[in-house]
């Protein structure tokens, strides 16, 4: 094979091509080859022996075969009204199998056509009976195709082969109506009842108080899956977008005082729970009280104690019929998730180093001890039960309030390599590879967020069928759904295990069929789909995504009109996108508070963060906040700077003991009016933004050096708030009324401070 770093021979780049693998890369800079081994690497992640020319070669050969072999494709996804052509020997008698099964949607999973429940045999007119089997003209796909999973049947001779085929909406739903909403992270939200950390009670609240009292259309929350234990010694990832499993919601999130069984625990038990609630209370008021973090292993660890009473508590036979009707849904997959969790207990979250035998979940071994620890595999199914109850009352809260869409969910890129999904789902996620970022004017070294990709190879062998169950679980209680880095459904950077970011590459991804299965899913839940578009994405994507009906967002500071220069201009309000969420920060971002007072620069200094002089960084940071203010005054919603300078002189005063100028809520309350001026369909207020909280959830390139996701709501000051001080702060109402009020194009009045 050539030397590391040499030009790949032609028969690798051949071969890296069919098997959807970039073989050079579009830097910032101009193109750039990748490595010879690099490809070698990430083709040996796909089952593909390309380490010397000759076997690349004969790779080569065999995927042509295997091509030309198949009566059929491994899977077929298309859209609703598009017809399309199949490559079939023409001798060959085509059929398709329609799904029987009823449409699910928001409407407590029933599609209704005036009134009248269908399914997927038969027309939405009429109520007649469709055939349930098509036979195809010359291997046709027909337009007419209701929306579903269906089976694509083959034969000639005696050779058969049925597919899957995917019929996906041409287009998901557009939002109900323009709306507003809060962005939160679920853990920071406590309430006086929560142990330790927000949980889903919590949610429902918060949804509530935002809908009744201030119109407020969703709550947007961090992804709230299943994240990965504590072992001894070992503090959990509190990363919600490195969960163990992305399938499955984290029990942390229960409110044990809801279980329905609460009440019928026995006086000794009840002491017990009870005394496990007060030390939850502890860990509570350290954090609120006395300014302490987040513990999210102590709040589990009292949770996990607490149910595993209630577990034992006998359950009425409407309960169990319930919780059986659920293992029955959630079938091998949530059978497969239990058995991990249970095994984990006993053999420590690192699964490639458990016992031979138990690295395959679907080995014998697996089958004896889930047989031995049955117990605790039950327990863990009980526990995924109990969340799906949980979150379904959230969601219901929200729409209750009157929110037009309700919850909005969050889904991670990936899952931990030592998680759940990593274990259960090794024939379809790489082995050695990790999910990344390429290097670019930001980042130099690119990024690696440790996270296994799926394949694209496996996928489509499967029909995309864990994707679709993944997608099913997550959308169940979700007015919309947030893709985290949703260009990852085109093309990922695969970065070999031990070898830095630069030296990986893109491996593509079929979209049509990623998209395909995304929109069915999310068109049988009712729910809206928003793509995290942000940073650096490939021509055509967010035009793809707009086709689809798929949201895109919008972040203020970042966008800008290039046309005329090369840093470029504030955008204004009239050329945003629609169809897109549009704010003013996100998790990864500074607060608003801490962008207009530079506090983010200084924060990201002290911990050796800046890239350049200190004294720089704060020049291009104020002068950005200054373009943005400009751009307020000209739209006639903000007459004077929070700097002391610019377009009037004296917003605010000086803070006490400090020569900077307070960040005013005007500021704040103005930017929210300028994106209320943008046509996007959805706008968010990061809560923490309605206190001025000037701290970052998660400061990116930082693990110990900053508390990352164990940060509790604050206030200017940093004082933590509860949920209960925040829905009653004059502060979080004034920018609440802001949000509702018309724009009549005037400079509206200043919330009081």
């Amino acid at each position: 094979m050539s030397p590391e770093g040499q030009a790949p021979p032609p028969v690798l780049v051949e071969l890296a091509r069919a098997y959807g693998v970039d073989t050079v890369f579009e830097a910032h800079d101009g193109p750039v080859a990748i490595r010879a081994d690099t490809l070698v690497a990430v083709l040996a992640a796909l089952d593909i022996d390309a380490s010397t020319p000759q076997s690349a070669a004969d790779a080569l050969d065999r995927l042509h075969h295997r091509t030309a072999a198949r009566l059929l494709p491994r899977c077929v996804v298309t859209r609703a009204g598009q017809s399309r052509d199949l490559t079939v020997p023409a001798e060959a008698e085509v059929w398709i199998e329609l799904e029987a099964a009823p449409a699910r949607t928001a409407d407590h999973g029933r599609t209704r056509d005036h009134g009248r429940t269908r399914d997927y045999g038969r027309t939405a007119d009429h109520g007649r009976s469709l055939d349930h089997s098509r036979t195809l003209d010359r291997g046709r796909i027909p337009a007419d195709l209701p929306t579903g999973r269906h089976t694509l049947c083959a034969r000639l001779g005696d050779r058969a082969s049925a597919v899957p085929l995917v019929v996906a909406p041409a287009r998901l739903a557009d939002v109900p109506s323009r709306s507003w909403g809060f962005l939160a992270q679920l853990y920071s939200v406590l309430s006086q009842r929560s142990w330790g950390m927000g949980d889903l009670a919590d949610l429902g609240d918060l949804a509530q108080w935002a809908g009744h009292t201030h119109g407020a259309g969703f709550v947007q929350v961090n992804p709230l899956h299943a994240g990965l234990p504590a072992t001894p010694g070992h503090a959990s990832d509190p990363s919600p977008y490195r969960p163990s499993s992305r399938r499955f919601a984290d029990p942390v999130h229960l409110r044990v005082e809801a279980v329905p069984e609460y009440p019928y625990l026995d006086p000794a038990d009840r002491d017990r729970v009870v005394a496990l609630a007060q030390r939850g209370a502890a860990l509570r008021d350290a954090v609120l009280l006395n300014d302490g973090l987040i513990d999210r292993d102590a709040t589990w660890a009292l949770k996990h104690e607490a149910l595993t009473i209630l577990h034992a508590v006998p359950r009425s036979p409407g309960r169990e019929a319930a919780y059986r009707a659920f293992v029955r849904r959630e079938g091998r997959t949530l059978d497969a998730y239990a058995t991990w969790c249970a095994l984990a207990e006993v053999h420590g979250t690192a699964w490639r180093s458990w016992p031979a035998g138990l690295r395959d979940p679907g080995s014998a071994a697996v089958r004896r001890a889930a047989a031995e620890l049955a117990v605790r595999v039950d327990f863990h199914r009980w526990l995924s039960w109990l969340v799906d109850e949980q979150l379904a009352g959230a969601q219901s809260a929200a729409r209750d309030a009157g929110m037009t869409v309700g919850l909005i969910h969050d889904l991670a890129v990936g899952c931990h390599p030592e998680g759940a999904d990593a274990w259960a789902l090794q024939n379809v996620l790489a082995t050695g590879i990790s999910v990344g970022a390429p290097p670019d004017a930001f980042n130099a070294h690119g990024q690696d967020w440790g996270l296994p990709p799926w394949r694209p190879d496996a996928l489509a062998d499967a029909g995309y069928a864990p994707y679709a169950g993944l997608l099913r679980g997550v959308v169940r209680h979700a007015g919309a759904l947030r893709i985290d880095h949703v260009m990852g459904l085109f093309r990922l950077w695969w970065v070999p295990e031990g070898r830095p970011p630069t030296e990986g590459t893109y491996v593509r991804y079929d979209h049509e069929a990623m998209l395909g299965v995304l929109a069915l899913e999310a068109d049988r839940a009712g729910a809206v789909v928003i793509g995290e578009d942000l940073g650096t994405v490939e021509a055509g994507v967010r035009e793809e995504l707009a086709d689809r009906g798929i949201l895109g967002t919008s972040v203020l500071w970042f966008e800008r009109d290039y046309s005329d220069d090369a840093k470029g201009t504030p955008l204004p309000p009239d050329r945003w996108r629609e169809q897109c969420l549009a704010t003013l920060t996100t998790h990864d971002l500074p607060s608003t508070a801490a962008r207009l007072s530079g506090e983010y620069v200084e924060l990201r200094d002290r911990l050796g963060l800046l890239a350049r002089p200190l004294a720089e960084e704060q020049a291009e940071a104020q002068a950005d906040c200054e373009e943005w203010l400009g751009e307020l005054a000209r739209e006639g919603l903000l007459s004077v700077s929070p700097y002391g300078e610019g377009p009037a002189a004296d917003l605010a005063g000086p803070v006490e003991g400090d020569d900077r100028p307070e960040v005013l809520p005007e500021a704040v309350a103005a930017l929210h009016r300028y994106l209320l001026r943008t046509p996007a369909r959805l706008v968010g207020v990061w809560l923490p933004d309605t206190l001025g909280d000037p701290r970052p959830q998660n400061l990116p390139g930082t693990s110990s050096e900053y508390p990352n996701w164990r940060l509790p709501v604050a206030d200017a000051e940093g004082r933590p708030v509860g949920l209960e001080q925040l829905t009653q702060s004059p502060r979080t109402a004034a920018l609440a009324a802001v949000m509702n009020e018309p724009d009549d194009g005037t400079a509206p009045a200043a919330p009081s401070r």
